[in-house]
This record gives C-alpha cells, structure tokens and sequence, in this order.
C-alpha cells in the first residue's frame, strides 16, 4: 500500500472511530460507501485483469467518504488540499545549509589559509563524531529510538499528518466530530509512519551537512580565485611538532587517495605567522582541506543521504499497515474477502457463564463483523506466573485477528498481578492486545457512582500499562455499543 493511501485510510478510520453519535457520517453514508467501494474495486480488478485486493477496496472506500466530506464541510476540503510534507524542508534545510556554508570562512581572515581553522576543523571534528553515533547506535537501537521520538513527534508528525498555514478561523469552522477525528489521525499518523518520518528527517539532515561541508569549499576555492592565500599558523600552546602530527593525521586519507604534496616539520615551523613575514603558497592547503572535506563529510553524508532516500522511498511505495487490525478486519468482511475473523478473548481470574460467553460473541460481532466469532482460551488463575499461564497460546497465530484480555470490573487492578500479567502479553503478541473490561457483575451490585469509580481506576490502571481498556457488558452488549474498532484499541509492543 503507497503512503497516500495508507494515509487517506487512516484518516478515514480516525474520523469514523471519534464520530461515534453519527454526526457526519450515518450509517447510511458509511454502508453505501462499502457497497461503492467494492464495485468499483471490481471494476478496477477488471480493467487491470488482477483479482480484487483490500487495497483496491480501501483505496476507493476512502475516496468516497473522504469527498463526501469535503463537499458537505468546505472547510475540510481546505484541510485536505492543505495537508503537507517534507518537500519544503527537504529543499530549504540543504539550501541553508549551503549558503551558512559558503560564508563560514568569512570569520577569519579573508586572506590567508589558517591551518588550524577552527571552522574547518570544527566541521571535520563534528561529522566523525556523528558517525562514531551512528556507529554506536546500530548496538543500542532503545538509545537512538528515545533521542528521535521528541524530535519526530515534533516535526515529523506535524509535517506529514497535520496541514501547514490554516487560516486561524477554520478549526471552528470544522464539526466536532471532524476536528476530533483530525486530532486523533494526527496521533495515529505520527505513530504509523515514525519510520518513514525518520527516513526522511535523517536524509534531509545528512544532505544539509553535505551541502555544509560542499558550501566551504567551494568558498575556499572561489575566494583563491580573486585574491593571494598566504597561509600559516599560531597556537600559545603546540609547537610545530605538535602542530605537525595533528595535520599529517588529518590530511592522512586525503594524501593517500590524491596526488597531494606533503609536508615536514621545518616546513610547519616556517608558516608561524608570528615570524616577520609568512610565505605564499597557500594553494597546497587549500587542496588539503578541500579534499579532506570531501572524503570525510561530503561523501559520506551523501552516502547516507542516499540510503535514508533508499529507505523512504521503499516504506512510501510499501507502507507498514496493519490490515489485520480489527478495523480493516470488519471492512473485509463488508467487502467479503475475507473469511470470519476470529478474536481471542483471554480471561484473566475470571470464569464465564453460558451467558456471558453468548455475549462475548455479540461483542467479537460488534468488533469484527458479523461474521466474527470469540475463541475464549481457558481462564488464567490469579497470581499464576504469565509464563505458565500462556504456555500453550499460539500468540503469532495468522488466523486470529486480535488478542484481547478479559478483566472483572469487579476486581481491583494490581500491578503485580494484572499488570505483570498484561505486559507480558504485550511483549509477546506481534500484533498487539487489547484489553476488555466487564462491568456485567459489578452493575449487578453496586451504584452508578460505584461503577464509574472503579472505570476511572482501570482507565488509569491500563493507560499507565501503555493498554487503553474498553468497557464492554457481557450479559446485555448493547449497553456498550462498539464499532469498527472505534471501541478496541489495540497496543503493541515498541
């Protein structure tokens, strides 16, 4: 699936999911745009003589509903035709770059070649640490993904996701439901494409540090066009040995590939600029630095300039959607191609009756469609260790289209037990988990207030789990109506 699909489907799934009273969006609107989209999928599949797949029914159910959308609401339509991208600052940073790169050498003497510029070797200096990171961080991948996520919630995200430069007025010019729907896709979005988004952000950075290093020198070279270099050195503290060994390390790699000349000690002790008069001659360092430029950041970075574009371009064509998600689970089984999805219920210290167990059908129902049907695994025992008690859970089983763990409103969460038991299943299931909760038993015996109060505490207990919890009730379903996945949301691990 291409990343505009992927993004329009997601879009759509946000909005459906946060207009849960039907307020842009009736069900009417919702069933038409199935039957629609699964026409003209086969048509499509006609024309290309290619069987219908989920992404040519999702393609053209997201149009429908997104341009039924935009000509209701003009407003969203503003939305959609403003939604930007990494084009611009793809195109400015290394443009920058280059400019703030060509006039670095202006900090110091216009005239001569310092050959211990601290510009120049500030650029040297900064690159081979960076790559003595990135080096590192193939070991410590947890370090690198915690240093990226602030800055791709922050500019990732919002380049990708959200429109750039909206008029002020036009969020209260959107309905509620469509603003809300905006709000959660721009967080769904951020979390589904951090891949691409760092892709892009790391090309972006590496080719402004190319374009840097390019900008000067080429200011090194063009200036040596138009006036004398006279080039030398000073230092309070290293004498010409030193000074000797710093640069004969330095200009190692650029002397080994090129026919550079090199130089002696007595040859660093005659450019002190603090003798009488320093001699010309500052082409042969200029050519030192220059090359050393090249093959110690300008290659390099666009080396992995080239291979961040590589990457992007390859999760842009072949987006990482989850089409087995409950959502596009219910989607194929409108579209029909998909057989019964099936959700694994794994109670935790709770025992169902016959007919809480009918409910939990009508919910996978509600959930996956109306084809979908429950496979309840046998209960899980208070304080059993989560090893013994999943020992026999097929968790990456392809034919389960979610995994979802079942608690007793009635019992008070313990991060001992619950939440041990809640995280290893996490860490364990590819596809992530959801966590129902069954409010059946204690509504039986206990207040409004009672029960509100105890949702409150499971909300709290799950969401610092990093799971939400979706209240459901077994015993008479529709007192939690659930659709499309608008009321499971499912948590993998990182």
């Amino acid at each position: 699936m291409k990343e505009q699909l992927a993004r329009d489907v997601v879009l759509v799934r946000a909005i459906e999911s946060t207009d849960v009273k039907r307020e842009v969006l009736s069900d009417d609107d919702r069933m038409y745009a199935s039957r629609s989209a699964k026409e003209l999928a086969q048509w499509q599949a006609a024309d290309s003589k290619s069987e219908v797949t989920p992404e040519h029914f999702l393609q053209q159910r997201s149009e429908q509903i997104l341009k039924r959308l935009a000509e209701r609401t003009p407003a969203f339509g503003a939305v959609l035709a403003r939604r930007g991208g990494f084009k611009g600052p793809s195109i400015a940073l290394p443009l920058v770059a280059l400019l703030l790169g060509a006039g670095l050498d202006r900090i110091g003497d216009p005239h001569r070649v310092d050959l211990l510029s601290a510009p120049l070797l500030g650029i040297i200096a900064w690159n081979l640490l960076v790559y003595l990171a990135l080096f590192s961080w193939l070991f410590i991948p947890a370090a690198r993904k915690n240093w990226s996520d602030g800055l791709l919630r922050r500019v990732a995200g919002r380049a990708a996701a959200l429109p750039r430069k909206l008029p002020h007025a036009l969020p209260r010019k959107l309905p509620h439901a469509l603003a809300s729907g905006l709000a959660e896709f721009t967080l769904q979005w951020t979390r589904l494409a951090a891949g691409l988004n760092h892709a892009r952000l790391s090309r972006a950075i590496h080719l402004a540090a190319a374009m840097f290093a390019a900008g000067a020198m080429l200011s090194l070279y063009a200036r040596g066009f138009l006036s004398e270099y006279r080039a030398g050195w000073e230092s309070t503290f290293l004498g010409a040995a030193q000074v000797h060994a710093i640069l004969a390390a330095l200009f190692a790699p650029a002397m080994a590939v090129f026919p550079l000349q090199g130089f002696s000690i007595a040859d660093i002790e005659s450019l002190r600029f603090t003798q009488a008069a320093s001699p010309a001659g500052g082409a042969r360092w200029v050519h030192l630095y220059g090359a050393t430029l090249l093959l110690l950041v300008v290659l390099p970075r666009l080396a992995l300039a080239g291979f961040a574009h590589w990457k992007a371009r390859r999760l842009a064509a072949h987006f990482p959607l989850d089409l087995g998600e409950p959502y596009f689970r219910k989607l194929g089984d409108a579209m029909g191609a998909a057989g019964p999805a099936v959700l694994r219920v794994l109670p935790y210290s709770f025992t169902l009756d016959e007919a809480r167990d009918r409910g939990l059908a009508q919910v996978a129902a509600m959930l996956l469609g109306e084809q979908a049907r429950a496979m309840l695994r046998p209960t899980s025992a208070y304080g059993d260790e989560p090893q013994d008690a999943l020992r026999d859970a097929v968790l990456d089983d392809p034919d389960v289209a979610c995994t979802a763990v079942l608690f007793n409103l009635a019992a008070t969460p313990e991060k001992e037990n619950h939440g041990l038991f809640l995280d290893h299943l996490v860490r364990l299931s590819p596809r992530g988990v959801a966590v129902l909760i069954d409010e059946s038993s204690l509504l039986e015996r206990s207040d409004a207030a009672r029960v509100a109060e105890r949702i409150g505490l499971w909300h709290q207990f799950c969401g610092f789990h990093n799971v939400p919890a979706t209240i459901v009730n077994l015993l008479n379903p529709a007192l939690r109506p659930l659709d499309q996945g608008a009321g499971l949301s499912v948590s993998k691990a990182p």
